[in-house]
């Protein structure tokens, strides 16, 4: 075996080893979200040889060729820096697609080859061209519409993802020989604005071959990055995955063994970065914000808390509230495990003292309880020795007093509560009802001298008040004869004083008016509070002109507090 077939058989194995593992990622991608992979490519489904791939079906006819090539020859070309693009595909793998475009600035078309090539072959037999579908309008950045806004804008029906800001990426195996080249001695070179770079060799057929294969390799890293630029703009997915997927596909791009149009995939992957970038900055923020919010709500529970724990005198109502705290607290998520337990250790430690405060006041009212039965017990039975007393009055005072005593003592366990009031009622109950059936039948015997106070009574009110003296006089003969009578019945006692009463007061103010006709000294009164009128009012007058406004408004207060005294004297010497 020759040196150049024993290459030959190297750089096939390696091709035959890398080539697949190209293809799968995009096809695991498309597996993973085939709704947006299918959506924006429906031109991919006719290729089961390239999965995955969104260009394949621009691809022309010895492309196809290729495809089945490898499978029935033991090599197919020497593929320099695979390992460098199937770094790229890997780190791609699982990544978050996205697909929003934009037009490129117009770059410069690499020029002829510098070496004359031999002519390419033609589509071999069986093969056909595959339609071109029409290029996609470019669409305009979404950088300021949500995701939502984004997907309504677009034109098509086609369920695409939002627009993200990119760089509108040629597909590669459309025209393999605008960005490369292959030598006579099967060296395939990637063309770019700066000149040419090797990116591998090609032994294993014809050179149309090798370069629509790293034509291929490089639309399988647009692909990648499409699928990424759609899932970030779907906002899906994990932003820090994709941007370090994106970023190993930037970095690794300078060496991948490609051949298409580097600069526009470069500065589409530059873009996809930074959009990474800022979808991990957002969702940093994100979480921020929804750890400042559960935090703010854990304060504030422990918060309530507290003031609960120092406050709280419902107890059922607080016991209630705080089951409720803890079962809200356990579906507040997202706080770092340091600040949680602080705020956990604020909340158990506020329960555990409302459960101490509310120990304690039970325990209180079990005491006072006990305290209050047994003082209970005592005026129940003092109650009860009460009941044959025939000491009427003395025994309902006392009874009144053991009713204070009872209200005063406080409230036992409901049962014995309930048990003693029973028995103190009864006792109560029987006493009152014995002192009112003796009551009743004295007072059966008293109503005849009920009947002779009415009659003192109605004399009484004949009484004539224009002669004061002899209305005084026959009033006194009434009053001796009716406290001779004696007792009336309980129900008559409260009408006849009233009535008697009425008239004692009425026989008063007839000796009072016949008191003031007859008294010498109210005139000499009446002349002395005007004569001091006088002299206040002359003094205040003097003080005005002496400029001394104190003593003039003293001087005026009092000779206005002598004019009252002056008209309640006058009004009484003119109604004698």
């Amino acid at each position: 075996m020759s040196d150049e077939q024993a290459n030959h058989g190297d750089a096939s194995g390696t091709e035959a080893a890398a080539e697949p593992a190209v293809a799968a990622a995009p096809a695991a991608e498309q597996e993973a979200t085939p709704d947006t992979a299918q959506a924006a490519e429906p031109e991919a489904a006719g290729e089961p040889e390239t999965a995955g791939e969104p260009g394949a079906a621009q691809a022309p006819a010895p492309r196809e060729a290729h495809d089945a090539a490898p499978e029935s020859a033991p090599g197919s070309g020497n593929a320099t820096g695979s390992a460098t693009a199937d770094r790229v595909s890997d780190a791609s793998t699982g990544a978050e697609p996205a697909r929003g475009t934009v037009a490129a600035p117009p770059r410069p078309t690499p020029g002829p080859p510098p070496a004359p090539r031999a002519p390419l072959p033609g589509p071999p037999p069986g093969g056909r061209p595959r339609p071109v579908p029409p290029p996609r309008p470019p669409v305009a950045p979404a950088a300021d519409l949500s995701p939502a806004e984004a997907a309504a804008a677009e034109p098509t029906p086609v369920a695409a993802a939002p627009a993200t800001p990119g760089i509108a990426v040629a597909e590669a195996s459309a025209d393999p020989a605008r960005w490369g080249r292959v030598d006579d001695e099967g060296h395939v070179f990637l063309v770019t604005s700066d000149g040419e770079r090797e990116v591998g060799s090609w032994q294993a057929g014809e050179p149309v071959e090798g370069l629509a294969h790293f034509a291929r390799r490089f639309d399988d890293l647009r692909t990648e990055a499409e699928l990424l630029t759609a899932r970030l703009a779907a906002g899906g997915g994990d932003p820090k995955a994709a941007l370090h997927s994106a970023t190993a596909m930037r970095d690794s791009l300078p060496e991948a063994s490609v051949v298409g149009d580097v600069a526009a995939l470069s500065a589409h992957l530059e873009q996809l970065v930074t959009l990474a970038e800022e979808q991990v900055g957002a969702a940093r923020s994100a979480r921020s914000a929804q750890r400042e919010a559960a935090v703010a709500r854990k304060e504030a529970l422990a918060v309530e808390a507290e003031a609960l724990a120092s406050e709280a005198t419902q107890w059922k109502q607080a016991g209630d509230r705080f089951k409720a705290i803890l079962d809200e607290w356990r579906t507040i998520k997202g706080i770092d495990r340091r600040t949680d337990e602080a705020l956990w250790k604020r909340y158990s430690r506020s329960r555990e003292a409302f459960n101490r405060r509310r120990g304690s006041h039970f325990a209180d009212l079990d005491r006072q309880r006990s305290t209050a039965k047994a003082r209970k017990e005592e005026l129940a039975a003092e109650a009860e020795q009460l009941v044959g007393s025939t000491d009427w009055g003395p025994t309902a005072a006392r009874y009144r007093e053991l009713m204070a005593e009872w209200k005063a003592a406080g409230r036992a366990q409901k049962d014995a509560d309930d048990g003693l009031w029973q028995r103190f009622r009864s006792a109560q109950d029987q006493f009152f009802s014995r002192r009112t059936q003796v009551f009743d039948e004295r007072d059966a015997e008293f109503g005849a001298n009920a009947d002779a106070k009415r009659a003192l009574l109605a004399e009484a009110e004949k009484i004539d008040t224009d002669d004061a003296d002899g209305a005084r006089a026959a009033l006194r003969d009434i009053q001796e004869r009716w406290e001779a009578v004696g007792k009336v019945p309980r129900d008559d006692i409260r009408p006849l004083e009233s009535a008697l009463r009425a008239v004692e007061e009425r026989v008063r103010d007839a000796v009072d008016r016949q008191w003031r006709r007859t008294d010498p000294e109210a005139e000499a009164r009446v002349a002395q509070f005007r004569d001091r009128v006088a002299q206040f009012e002359s003094q205040a007058a003097k003080a005005e002109a002496a400029g001394d406004a104190k003593r003039a408004r003293q001087a005026r207060e009092q000779a206005d507090q002598w004019r009252e005294w002056l008209k309640t004297a006058e009004e009484s010497v003119n109604q004698r």
